[in-house]
């Protein structure tokens, strides 16, 4: 049950990532005229026909992973090696060693490559500040761009930290803290207990949102609040897409105003404002928008994530922060295992070798913390009347 429940974790952030990657950075009003309602990544890339500058020597669609997926599994193996809990010394020397040293079959590329060619500036920062600078690793992501580049990735600290949300979200917040900052660095935290929570047997959709209040700070608690009531609200109006993606964006407005300025273009250079810097009424806007997909759809797999990548913007990432919490809470029976072997295959990675590894390791950092607690229980007893 509990492989079941990682292989549900891993190919649930494969599977959003897929989906939301065909339509990446696209806003819902152009992505209705362009592609209209997608509901496969059996479709091609809606930037295939435009220009080598802007596709970078890059493919998409038909199952096709980012780096969202490439990160994840990159984290994966930072565990794998090292058999226990980690923090920011960790990001500053094996993850590091994973996304620059070494070579993973780059899907968008095509070939075998470091994943720090596929990368995101704000995620090349993670090298720049550890590898070049040599910073104090918990310093790491001081001065980079807020985003949800941490949160995008640290699904298995949540499967490392199963059942137990509080321990998983001081483990995100300590690794990710090597690569991001203020709400940015929130959103891991977040995202990972969500993701612990939904380990849990028998968990509930509402404890598991109630969970990711309870442990946020700050705009991200605010706007976690907000999108889910409103979500909660809307429930009768969730079959007018258009209404709802229009409403989840107003609410998320406050919290991120970044709109059209997503795309940073040459005409917004100069000018002063606060996105993408540190401040504690912002939130990133995947998170929210993702856990209010589930509040929408009830906890169901493909609604949740069919309307979550549908929804504009960063939709790859929305897509996979669905898929993790839902895959964690309902196992790999909501993929198909055509979908999974497709994925694997497309993406030229032996996807249920990498789930059933981490999930071993998984098992043995638990078992060595049950055995921790039960050491420590022991030496404690006699003076704590336990």
């Amino acid at each position: 049950m509990f492989n079941d429940k990682v292989k549900g974790m891993f190919f649930g952030v494969a599977y959003g990532d897929a989906l939301g990657a065909t339509i990446e950075k696209l806003s819902y009003s152009d992505k209705e005229k362009l592609t209209g309602r997608v509901e496969t990544y059996k479709i091609d890339w809606c930037k295939a026909n435009e220009s080598a500058r802007i596709r970078k020597g890059r493919v998409r669609g038909h199952g096709i992973i980012t780096d969202d997926t490439l990160m994840t599994m990159a984290l994966m193996e930072v565990y794998n090696i090292e058999k226990r809990h980690i923090d920011s010394y960790d990001m500053a020397k094996e993850f590091i060693n994973q996304i620059a040293y070494t070579d993973y079959f780059v899907p968008e590329l095509q070939k075998q490559a470091p994943i720090m060619e596929r990368l995101f500036y704000p995620d090349q920062y993670i090298y720049l500040r550890h590898a070049l600078t040599n910073c104090e690793p918990r310093e790491g992501g001081i001065g980079n761009m807020v985003n949800c580049g941490a949160a995008m990735y640290i699904a298995p600290t949540g499967a490392v930290n199963a059942g137990n949300p509080i321990a998983a979200y001081n483990e995100a917040i300590a690794f990710c803290q090597g690569h991001q900052n203020s709400y940015g660095l929130e959103a891991a935290g977040v995202l990972a207990a969500g993701v612990a929570k939904a380990f849990q047997p028998g968990v509930t959709i509402d404890e598991i949102i109630d969970t990711c209040i309870d442990v946020a700070k700050d705009g991200t608690k605010m706007a976690i609040k907000d999108l889910c009531t409103l979500a909660k609200n809307l429930k009768d109006k969730k079959e007018d897409k258009a209404f709802i993606v229009s409403e989840f964006h107003k609410a998320i407005l406050k919290y991120s105003p970044i709109v059209e300025e997503y795309n940073i273009k040459p005409e917004y250079l100069g000018i002063p404002k606060n996105n993408y810097t540190p401040n504690r009424l912002y939130s990133i806007e995947e998170l929210p928008i993702a856990l209010a997909y589930i509040v929408l759809n009830d906890g169901d797999f493909e609604g949740s994530i069919v309307d979550g990548i549908n929804s504009g913007r960063d939709v790859d990432s929305i897509g996979g922060m669905i898929g993790a919490i839902l895959g964690a809470k309902q196992g790999s029976n909501i993929i198909s295992e055509e979908i999974m072997e497709d994925l694997a295959n497309v993406n030229k990675n032996d996807f249920f070798k990498v789930v059933d590894k981490f999930a071993n390791t998984v098992r043995d950092i638990i078992k060595a913390d049950f055995k921790q607690q039960d050491d420590i229980k022991e030496k404690l007893s006699q003076i704590m009347d336990l």
